[in-house]
């Protein structure tokens, strides 16, 4: 009986992997999508909820051929893809493509390249994840939708070539809404008074008049502030309550890809590309030497300089 088949996403992990679990298993790549909507149609069907006509991606029948005599007659396939939308839509559709009688899936997660992790991960394998499945499709559909209506109209308005996008085109859809908004709108004048105070105990501090009473209070020229200037001046300030807490700050969350991306551009000038390719060096890791493992960072923290 063929050995159990462990399918990845990436084709640079097959030789760290393999080193990790000796002769145990076969291991195999997808190198990514394997299926995908058709190019030269929406392929969903709209009238039918919206469902999505895979097909297989052109040039991927020989990964296919690969993967189905990889598998054999295996019993036991393990599917690791990466941990997200697109590597759950990698899992489900390499196991439609394996699917056969008898033969059982499973899903692995793995978030680091180290021996105890990925022995871990199959130790514990997890059954495929149906809401993720649903979300990347969803997504995709949306993709779909959304370039092969709107892209026409750019074609013919803005540019022959252009392509829009599920986000892109509400982010521009707010952003001309703002703009409109912002031509509409007629500026008041308005005025703000503020105490620099200093008495024998405190160290000198600012205080901004905001309520008088308790309602709050607006200063719409320079006369109302003068008659409230006045009127603060004949009487002398008094601090009614101090109010002394703890506060507790709790670390940021660790980087999703885009705020990475946002981070690395504004403090270190790196391309999108760039910081992305940066990424997956970080994950994957380099080989220490002739004969030596691949070394791979069990967990990576990364400092941008301000």
């Amino acid at each position: 009986m063929t050995k159990p088949l462990l399918v990845v996403e990436s084709p640079t992990k097959v030789r760290t992997i393999k080193k990790y679990l000796g002769k145990e298993y076969n291991v195999a790549a997808t190198v990514g999508h394997i299926k995908d909507l058709p190019q030269k149609e929406i392929g969903i069907d709209i009238d039918s909820g919206f469902k999505p006509k895979y097909q297989t991606i052109p040039g991927k029948k020989k990964v296919i051929s690969s993967l189905k005599k990889a598998a054999g007659d295996a019993t036991d396939i393990y599917l690791a893809p990466d941990p997200d939308r697109e590597g759950e839509a990698i899992a489900w559709h390499t196991a439609e493509i394996l699917k056969k009688k008898g033969r059982r899936f499973h899903r692995v997660l793995f978030h680091e390249l180290t021996k105890n992790a990925i022995h871990a991960a199959i130790a514990k394998p997890e059954e495929l994840h149906r809401n993720k499945y649903d979300a990347q499709q969803t997504r995709r559909i949306l993709d779909r939708l959304v370039g092969y209506q709107i892209s026409p109209l750019l074609w013919r308005k803005v540019k022959s070539g252009l392509s829009a996008g599920r986000v892109q085109s509400v982010a521009v859809r707010i952003i001309c809404d703002r703009e409109r908004a912002i031509l509409e709108f007629e500026s008041q004048e308005y005025w703000s008074i503020t105490a620099h105070l200093e008495s024998d105990s405190p160290p000198p501090f600012t205080a901004k008049l905001v309520k008088k009473g308790k309602k709050k209070i607006k200063i719409p020229s320079q006369e109302v502030a003068d008659r409230i200037l006045r009127e603060l001046t004949a009487h002398q300030p008094i601090v009614k309550k101090v109010l002394k807490k703890t506060v507790k700050r709790n670390p940021l969350p660790p980087f999703i890809t885009s705020k990475l991306q946002q981070e690395a551009i504004r403090k270190l000038r790196f391309s999108a590309r760039k910081t992305m390719v940066i990424a997956q060096q970080l994950y994957e890791g380099v080989e220490l030497g002739p004969g030596e493992p691949v070394r791979r960072g069990t967990s990576v923290t990364i400092h941008l300089a301000s």
